[in-house]
C-alpha cells in the first residue's frame, strides 16, 4: 500500500478541532510512520486481538473499544407502544437541544487530550450533517418531540431521546420504530456501533434482538494542539 494511502482526511473533525484530522487505515508500521513529523490528530482502529506495542511506540493511546451489534430484520423483537410516531418532518434546533446531552459516551468524550465543549460540539456537528442529508427521522410521543434516530443506510449512527422521556419506557419502542421504519426502506439488517462501556445501550440494543458481532479498539495520537473555539 502506497504511503499517501495510509492517512484519509477527516474534515467533520477538523471543522471542529481547528486542526488536521486523520484516520489511519492500517496497523502496519509503514503507516505509523506516516504519523510522525506530521501535525495533527490521528485516529486508528485496531483489531482488539493485535499487538498494541508498536502502537504505542509511535505515540497512540487507546480510547475506546466499540463493539458491531448487527440484527437481521427477521430476529427483531417487537416492542410497540401506542401514540409513537416516526417522521422526517421536525426542527433542527429542538433536537439540537436533545443531542448537546445525548452523546456522553462518545470516544472523544474519553480522550482527555479534548476539551469536553469540543466533544460535545463534534456531535452536535455530525447530526446537523446527518439532518442536512436527509438521514435523521423525528421521534414523537402523543405528538410531542420525543427523540431522534441518525442514520445512513442500514446502520444506525446516533439516537438521542429527551430527558423528559427518559426512565419513561420509551427508548425500547422508540429504537424498535426507527429500525421498523429502516427495514421498511428494504434493508433485511440493521448494524450500530456502540462503546463498549455504555451498558445501557447495549442492553437496549440486545433486547431487539441484536448480537454484537464484531469490535475494534479505538485509538488516538496528537501532534498538535487543540485551540477552543
Amino acid at each position: 500500500m502506497a504511503a499517501n494511502h495510509y492517512l484519509k482526511k477527516t474534515p467533520w473533525d477538523k471543522r471542529t478541532f481547528n486542526i488536521e484530522t486523520y484516520e489511519v487505515v492500517s496497523e502496519e508500521e509503514g503507516a505509523l510512520k506516516e504519523t510522525e513529523n506530521r501535525k495533527g490528530h490521528f485516529t486508528l482502529k485496531a483489531d482488539p486481538h493485535s499487538p498494541k506495542g508498536l502502537l504505542e511506540a509511535y505515540g497512540f493511546y487507546y480510547v475506546d473499544t466499540l463493539l458491531q451489534p448487527e440484527c437481521k430484520a427477521v430476529r427483531l423483537k417487537s416492542f410497540e407502544k401506542e401514540g409513537i410516531i416516526i417522521t422526517k418532518e421536525g426542527d433542527l434546533d429542538s433536537i439540537l437541544i436533545i443531542a448537546d446531552e445525548a452523546f456522553a459516551h462518545g470516544r472523544f468524550h474519553r480522550d482527555q487530550n479534548v476539551p469536553s465543549p469540543l466533544a460535545d460540539l463534534r456531535y452536535v456537528r455530525w447530526l446537523k450533517d446527518l439532518f442536512h442529508q436527509d438521514q435523521v427521522y423525528f421521534l414523537y410521543y402523543q405528538k410531542e418531540l420525543a427523540g431522534f434516530i441518525g442514520y445512513e443506510g442500514n446502520k444506525i449512527l446516533l439516537m438521542g431521546v429527551s430527558e423528559t422521556y427518559r426512565g419513561a419506557g420509551l427508548s425500547k419502542p422508540f429504537l424498535y420504530t426507527a429500525c421498523r421504519q429502516l427495514i421498511s426502506e428494504g434493508h433485511d439488517k440493521l448494524i450500530t456501533s456502540i462503546s463498549a462501556i455504555n451498558q445501557a445501550s447495549l442492553n437496549l440494543f440486545y433486547s431487539l434482538g441484536f448480537r454484537v458481532r464484531g469490535a475494534v479498539d479505538v485509538y488516538h495520537k496528537f501532534n498538535d494542539e487543540i485551540e477552543e473555539e
